[in-house]
């Protein structure tokens, strides 16, 4: 049986983290490299950083992060938000990370998934999706979740599969920081449709919805931020809920 991912992520803002309630409101949640060590002691199995500047500058400072990180936190790392080009994902590699999130370009430039894949291999290339509800569909949004791309959301996912990514980074946007839960019928959707893995992202509020993004939604990683920023739960806390429940996690 495969084992489930518990993943932290780290929205990063001119050199803190900083999180809010649909991408917006944002607060300050503490220094990134000290957040990033403390779930590595606690047992993270990856560590996600997310550029919500997405700026050259911001970029910049969140490699110098990930950098210093990397020397320090023995898992996988992730890189995320305003990774535009094949050198920005190279870049993002020699820093430190060991894969590359990409949401807004990949929507602008659907071949930058096979030319990613295709040069560093699919497991560096994790096809983000900010997807929220639009009448009776999810749309897939970019630029921090403020533009509609008039994208089916389950159809992108299907394609951004085919066309080589190693995972999907799905998160609501609808949910986003609110601690409501995951949407579940939007992971499932997409669980069910792709054969690579899916990580849930946005709305984790308590252990049972964390339990449920994997037992119904189907997803093979969970990804969470607030829960664990301000001290509710540690990953240790949510690798014992798991396994009392009968999921695998790793040690």
């Amino acid at each position: 049986m495969l084992t489930v991912r518990i993943i932290p992520c780290l929205d990063v803002h001119d050199g803190r983290v900083v999180k809010g309630i649909r991408f917006r409101n944002l607060r300050d949640a503490g220094d990134p490299v000290e957040l990033a060590r403390r779930y590595y002691e606690q047992g993270a199995d990856e560590i996600t950083f997310l550029d919500v500047g997405a700026t050259v500058q911001s970029r910049n400072t969140l490699l110098d992060i990930v950098e210093r990180t990397s020397r320090e936190v023995f898992v996988p790392l992730t890189v995320g938000g305003g990774i535009r080009t094949i050198d920005d994902i190279r870049n993002a590699l020699r820093a430190g990370a060991d894969k590359v999130a990409i949401c807004t370009a990949a929507i602008q430039n659907p071949e930058m998934i096979n030319e990613g894949a295709r040069i560093f291999g699919s497991q560096c290339i994790v096809l983000s999706i900010d997807a929220a509800r639009v009448g009776q569909h999810w749309h897939a949004f970019t630029h921090g979740g403020r533009r509609d791309s008039g994208r089916d959301a389950i159809a992108w996912a299907i394609e951004g599969a085919e066309r080589g990514a190693g995972e999907i980074l799905l998160n609501s946007i609808d949910r986003d920081g609110t601690g409501r839960g995951y949407d579940i019928d939007l992971i499932r959707t997409v669980a069910e449709n792709v054969s690579i893995p899916v990580i849930a992202s946005g709305g984790a509020g308590n252990l049972k919805q964390l339990l449920t993004a994997i037992t119904r939604g189907g997803a093979d990683a969970v990804l969470l931020a607030s829960l664990l920023h301000y001290g509710q739960i540690t990953v240790q806390d949510i690798k014992t809920h798991l396994k009392t429940h009968g999921v695998a996690v790793r040690c």
